[in-house]
């Protein structure tokens, strides 16, 4: 008898940027476009439940050395061949894992999005379409400062401190740099839809020129 084909391999998009550029809105404004699910590569940061609260709060989040490298690779990988993960969710108001996950099931293209998404080679060999966001730093402190207080319970003065201590200086030292790596650098000043119109653009060529 002969064996069951496999999973069929998908195509994967890379999206990269400092903090507040506009990835994660681009990841999701092209994932509705492609019908490809979004993984957010924020949720792989490293659970720090065993430290008080307080120590977590003093963690450096903007280094690569936060996340769960390994973690990120394998399922990357994974839904490369075809395979679906389950991606781990993050709190990000207590810095800890939070249970259960999502289940990203592949459908020939997946999005991944997150700081470092361009920052290992061995994650970027993955990437079919490489694209970099990019924002002021004034911009991306000022939306940083709306979804933080909403969403993550914190103060106008952490989320300044923060931002000013770690957030900018990682950006500049492990960030920025890797948009030498994209294909394509767009603006998070555009129009949601101008800048994802190119990009789709250039997801759509790379596929139409493939064998």
């Amino acid at each position: 008898m002969a064996a069951e084909p496999g999973p069929a391999p998908s195509r994967l998009v890379g999206i990269a940027g400092p903090s507040c550029a506009g990835k994660t809105e681009l990841a999701r404004w092209l994932g509705a476009r492609l019908g490809a699910p979004v993984l957010n590569l924020d949720h792989y940061y490293i659970d720090l439940a065993h430290l008080p609260l307080e120590e977590r709060a003093k963690t450096n989040f903007d280094e690569p050395a936060a996340v769960d490298r390994e973690a990120i690779l394998e399922d990357v990988a994974a839904l490369g061949r075809g395979e679906p993960v389950t991606a781990p969710l993050y709190d990000f108001s207590t810095h800890t894992r939070a249970r259960g996950g999502e289940r990203i099931v592949p459908a020939g293209l997946v999005v991944v999005e997150g700081l470092f998404a361009l920052y290992w080679p061995e994650l970027r060999k993955h990437f079919f379409v490489k694209l970099f966001v990019d924002a002021p730093d004034a911009l991306c402190l000022a939306r940083r400062l709306e979804r933080d207080v909403r969403e993550r319970g914190r103060t106008p003065e952490s989320v300044l401190r923060q931002f000013e201590s770690t957030v900018r200086p990682g950006a500049e030292r492990f960030i920025r740099p890797t948009r030498a790596y994209a294909d394509l650098v767009l603006s998070g000043e555009e129009e949601l839809d101008v800048r994802g119109a190119r990009a789709l653009a250039l997801v759509r060529a790379r596929l139409g020129s493939e064998p």
